[in-house]
């Protein structure tokens, strides 16, 4: 995988627009991690500018699903069976990396860890999933 032709990938999904998406900041398939940066804005947040948790939780998720679909060359899509976010700070607007390792990636079944920090390396959140592993579908 390329950094660049994904992060272009992804800045043209709406999704991923939606999401505040900035870059890719680098991954490793022999490691099975990856780091994105997100940018919080205020159409994130709720009272107080904080960030809705749910973005939270998206930004974490996107890169856990993403560091089981690199050393996969993207042959699977990792299905959640099941997500626990830990929140330990709020997120206010800026700069936020998300982080994801895979602990263990088996023949149908993953593994991951993932945090959010913000620019100055403060932990807002970690998560873990368990993820099915199910052939990409046909783009």
């Amino acid at each position: 995988m390329d950094i660049k032709r994904r992060t272009e990938h992804m800045r043209e999904q709406p999704l991923f627009q939606g999401m505040g998406f900035s870059k890719i900041l680098e991954f490793s398939k022999e490691n099975q991690s990856i780091k994105i940066e997100y940018i919080a804005e205020a159409r994130h947040c709720h009272s107080g500018n904080i960030v809705q948790g749910g973005y939270v939780t998206g930004w974490i998720d996107s890169a856990m699903a993403h560091s089981v679909m690199i050393p996969t060359d993207f042959e699977f899509s990792p299905l959640t069976l099941e997500l626990k976010i830990t929140f330990l700070k709020s997120a206010n607007p800026g700069i936020v990396i998300a982080a994801a390792k895979v602990i263990k990636l088996g023949k149908s079944i993953a593994f991951v860890e993932g945090t959010l920090t913000n620019e100055s390396g403060d932990l807002i959140a970690k998560g873990t999933s368990t993820n099915k592993l199910v052939p990409m579908p046909e783009q």
